[in-house]
């Protein structure tokens, strides 16, 4: 297979395994879609790590594939591109990228489905479809400027160039930079110290935020309310609020 889910201890693996360069062709992308879709569902999954291996994250799609195909045949493919990718990024559930080597392409658009990007000192990230006479296709020139601002954005794809991890985290592109071999590592540490935390309240807060970024303030405060007063009849809110006044704060054991 393309790409496995491992689970264990509350935490889910996608990781890609198409050697040498995790290049995301057709197959790779529908598996993708298949295994973001059994995590989100499986109650066992309560985070999940993104994790192409220790040399390389995913080197973009896989150009002698994408050559073969003419107008017609991308215009069938190009939904169930952005599907794929659009199930990791709607995984109700807290999800961390851990980047080693090259992040191109749609290897790039991949870590920016994550809600949480953990880089190697190897890494190289970037958009370099403007090199091929083409655009980002999966995602790429709306979940970027949306995470580092316009400008910035508009910077890498216009260019095509590829940042190095000092720079992808000073632009904001990923959010911590680690020895590389410490990357999966440091991302499981992250995703299993949340699979421990409050699962709806989680799911609701990652909800939260994504739905307001795409609407207006007055919407997007609606939908925290509504979260917010809704999660006072879980189990977990009564948990949470009985440990913090009989223990203090922090100590609570979530369901």
């Amino acid at each position: 297979m393309t790409v496995n889910l491992e689970v264990a201890e509350g935490v889910g693996t996608l990781r890609l395994d198409r050697p040498p360069m995790n290049a995301l062709d057709v197959a790779t992308q529908d598996r993708l879609k298949e295994l973001a879709e059994e995590a989100t569902r499986r109650e066992d999954v309560r985070a999940v790590v993104i994790y192409g291996g220790e040399k390389v994250f995913a080197a973009g799609a896989d150009i002698k594939e994408m050559q073969a195909m003419d107008h017609t045949a991308m215009v069938l493919r190009a939904r169930a591109l952005q599907d794929a990718f659009t199930a990791v990024a709607r995984i109700p559930k807290p999800v961390v990228a851990a980047v080693t080597g090259y992040a191109l392409g749609g290897g790039c658009e991949l870590a920016l489905c994550a809600d949480y990007r953990i880089a190697g000192e190897n890494a190289k990230l970037g958009q370099p479809e403007i090199l091929l006479g083409l655009i980002p296709g999966a995602g790429g020139t709306q979940r970027l400027p949306r995470l580092i601002g316009p400008s910035k954005a508009k910077d890498l794809i216009f260019t095509g160039r590829m940042v190095k991890a000092d720079e992808a985290l000073a632009l904001g592109l990923v959010d911590r930079v680690v020895p590389a071999g410490e990357v999966y590592e440091q991302a499981h540490a992250w995703a299993a110290r949340l699979a421990q935390g409050p699962a709806l309240a989680l799911r609701a807060a990652k909800e939260a935020v994504d739905a307001g970024l795409e609407t207006d303030i007055d919407t997007g405060l609606t939908v925290e309310r509504n979260w917010f007063a809704g999660l006072f009849a879980t189990e977990d809110r009564e948990r949470g609020m009985r440990s913090f006044v009989e223990e203090g704060p922090g100590k609570a054991k979530f369901s």
